[in-house]
């Protein structure tokens, strides 16, 4: 063959390839810029109680991205926060907000993040289905059981109507933010709490030990409550304006007093730049009505929705 003729042949090939690699970095941006297919990890850790909102979008995700990996964790509020402030985690789940002794983590190490309320919940005070006598609970009455100096090992130690049974009790541990806030709502002090109860992060131990224990008595979000009726009974509050039982009503018009609370998930500055984290994001927000109701948690206010919206744009604005 013609040297000259070779030689034009491998040029055109090479234009050729260089061609086809524009295009493919082209279409690598387009895809990354939106509407496209996705690819990598989006990592999630936190709150038990906000997972099956994230596990919710999650599955709702894959659906259209099923090349992005989401995977969910389940280590605590704490526990959560202590590997973002890392650089472990792309997003927090987080049951409460960030405390101080967090953010100097997290500003140590140089992560920079946004704080967005995802959901609403009415932490839930449970009994075994076996117990007859309580219906309601004054949150006087609550922190009697729970306070850090508290004795109280019977029913009718709480109210002298009540009967003669052993109470036993179970809850969230101390990465809980379950914990964190019940505690700084009931006893009046985040963290203040008896340390004599069955105590874990895996609010299914919760379940199933009041659900076996006739004089048991937990809490927890209302979600689990909700997955876990047939087993258990939820017990009305008086936080002063008389009992309110919770639910997804008394949640979000603020009447079940003191155990209302948002939900929250954190996301890193730096793992907004990831094309998957941050369409991942926006799909959570955008699908937020659809992942609340899948979770069974209470819905955000039409307020709370525009406010979620504008405050993630203003993220991806700003990186």
């Amino acid at each position: 063959m013609n040297r000259n003729v070779l030689s034009r042949r491998v040029l055109a090939g090479v234009a050729l390839a260089a061609l086809a690699l524009a295009g493919c970095s082209n279409n690598a941006e387009n895809d990354a810029a939106g509407g496209g297919k996705l690819s990598g990890e989006v990592k999630v850790d936190g709150s038990s109680t906000v997972a099956p909102l994230s596990e919710a979008a999650a599955t709702f995700y894959g659906e259209s991205q099923s090349g992005v990996n989401v995977s969910v964790g389940t280590s605590g509020t704490g526990g959560g926060f202590e590997k973002f402030c890392k650089g472990e985690t792309d997003i927090s789940d987080a049951s409460r907000p960030i405390k101080d002794g967090e953010k100097k983590a997290c500003e140590a190490a140089g992560i920079k993040y946004k704080e967005l309320i995802v959901a609403n919940d009415a932490l839930t005070v449970v009994v075994s289905k076996e117990n007859s006598w309580a219906d309601c609970l004054t949150v006087d009455q609550l922190k009697k059981i729970w306070e850090p100096s508290s004795k109280v090992s019977n029913w009718n130690q709480v109210d002298p109507k009540f009967p003669n049974e052993p109470l036993k009790l179970f809850g969230p541990g101390t990465d809980s933010g379950t914990f964190d806030y019940f505690t700084d709502e009931i006893n009046g002090e985040e963290g203040a709490s008896r340390t004599d109860y069955t105590a874990s992060e895996n609010d299914n131990v919760v379940v199933q030990g009041v659900s076996g224990t006739k004089g048991g008595l937990g809490y927890f979000g209302f979600t689990y409550f909700e997955e876990n009726a047939d087993k258990l009974k939820a017990l009305k509050i008086d936080g002063g304006a008389g009992c309110v039982e919770p639910s997804l009503k008394t949640a979000q018009e603020n009447t079940y007093k003191p155990l209302s609370r948002p939900l929250f998930i954190y996301v890193s500055d730096a793992a907004v730049k990831k094309p998957q984290v941050s369409d991942f994001v926006t799909f959570y927000i955008e699908r937020i009505d659809d992942i609340v109701k899948e979770a069974k948690y209470v819905p955000l206010t039409e307020p709370q929705k525009g406010t979620l919206k504008s405050e993630f744009d203003a993220l991806k604005a700003a990186v």
